[in-house]
């Protein structure tokens, strides 16, 4: 498989470079559906700029990233281009080889439950297959480097590939059993844009699983890695905030960060929900609003960790999602991350219900957000409001996707244990709803 890897991330490279050197770069530079205020390209260039000043990046309120990625670019400005592109290559060898990982353990637990019988006699045909499970994670790497997506993203120089890539790398790390890494490398996502916190659950249930250790609240063993794990996690946290104070010399980044973040004061228009809201928002409503906007993100994680406490993977590949619906500053990025794990769940197709209805929803909307657009902004013919519908309807297709993926994991899950056609008491066909 390394040969078709190879030809693939050649053509992804390809692709970018040509972009790069083309009239559109200078365009989608500018899409407030590909960059936002925390990520933006240009708002890079102010801080380096200030930096080079001896003035402090976050003086202003222009500059909103991190202090290592300032850093990062004060010595790799010149190779920005260079280092967006090796950010998505890292990204999709990392999801690669996790997807590659995670099929051998899918296959290895499902063929210990055909040994000893567990699987009822008319759900074989649920069952993966080596042959079926060979090709995906190169459809999961193809998916993440050839969507439209992640190429707009990263020729817009957008610092959400290097978020993402370092979200790949935890998964990487967690699914191949590295504590200490996936700990480190869970700490730095969370220390970029805090949201990553959610995370922590399906990493934590993920090794409980391959240790053996139920999660059983009365039971030493589970409280002994769970506290473990959570050292690794705050300590990497607390080591890298303090690096940050270090080659800063000040806290000054926390508010602008992090505070930017929570608080949400800069309301460009962007695919998130709050925005628009905020921007009609009285404003002795807005910090209770906030609190509940900004709660989406976090709420999930224990129902669904409870729900899928036996499907670690699954549930991040949930929250990953979640993430990037509910924050306060997503873009496609953010997106594209999430959409390429969709190959691996290949098997669940047929249980799916709406997957034609997202598909055209998702392509309309990714169609008319320039549209609108140029409508609102350079022709004067429409408002924020025509813009901001497209922007509920893509989330509200991204939200049914999620839900339905959901569903269909569930209904598999079940078969596999109960049968496939089920009967209720009185002989007629039993049908399964998700409550």
């Amino acid at each position: 498989m390394a040969a078709p890897l190879t030809l693939l991330l050649i053509v992804a490279v390809t692709i970018r470079a040509v972009l790069f050197r083309s009239s559109l770069a200078e365009l989608i530079l500018e899409r407030v559906e590909v960059v936002s205020p925390l990520n933006a390209w240009k708002r890079v260039v102010e801080g380096l700029a200030l930096l080079d000043l001896g003035v402090s990046p976050y003086s202003g309120d222009v500059f909103h990233e991190t202090p290592l990625m300032i850093y990062l670019f004060h010595f790799m400005v010149d190779y920005a281009e260079i280092v967006f592109m090796i950010a998505d290559g890292l990204t999709a060898v990392a999801l690669y080889l996790s997807i590659q990982t995670y099929n051998k353990n899918v296959f290895r637990k499902q063929k210990y439950a055909l040994e000893s019988d567990r699987y009822p006699a008319d759900c074989l045909e649920l069952l993966r297959s080596p042959k079926e499970m060979f090709y995906i994670p190169l459809k999961v790497a193809m998916f993440y480097l050839l969507n439209p997506f992640t190429i707009l993203s990263c020729v817009a120089k957008s610092t959400c590939g290097l978020n993402n890539a370092i979200i790949a790398l935890f998964i990487l790390c967690t699914l191949k059993g590295s504590a200490l890494l996936s700990g480190i490398l869970l700490a730095l996502a969370t220390y970029q844009s805090i949201y990553p916190l959610t995370l922590f659950a399906p990493a934590l249930l993920f090794f409980l699983q391959r240790l053996y250790i139920p999660v059983n609240l009365r039971r030493s063993s589970f409280w002994f890695f769970t506290l473990q794990y959570a050292f690794i996690y705050v300590g990497s946290l607390v080591v890298i905030t303090g690096l940050s104070f270090f080659l800063l010399g000040s806290w000054d980044f926390i508010p602008s960060v992090y505070g930017f973040i929570f608080s949400v004061p800069d309301l460009t228009p962007n695919i998130g929900l709050f925005w628009y809201f905020f921007a009609e928002m009285f404003e002795h409503f807005r910090l209770f609003f906030i609190c509940v906007f900004q709660i989406n993100v976090f709420f999930y994680t224990i129902p669904l960790s409870i729900k899928l406490k036996e499907h670690p993977v699954f549930l991040i590949f949930m929250q990953i999602a979640i993430i990037s619906i509910f924050k306060s500053y997503p873009t496609v990025g953010d997106v594209a991350l999430y959409m390429a794990f969709l190959p691996a769940w290949s098997h669940l197709y047929r249980f799916l219900r709406n997957i034609f209805l997202v598909s055209c929803v998702l392509l309309a909307c990714s169609a008319l957000f320039p549209v609108l657009w140029h409508l609102w902004i350079y022709a004067g013919s429409a408002n924020s409001n025509f813009y901001y519908a497209i922007t509920l309807l893509f989330n509200f297709g991204q939200i049914l996707l999620v839900s339905d993926y959901f569903y269909a994991y569930l209904r598999r899950e079940h078969h596999l244990t109960h049968g496939l056609y089920l009967k209720k008491k009185d002989g007629t066909e039993a049908t399964l709803v998700l409550k």
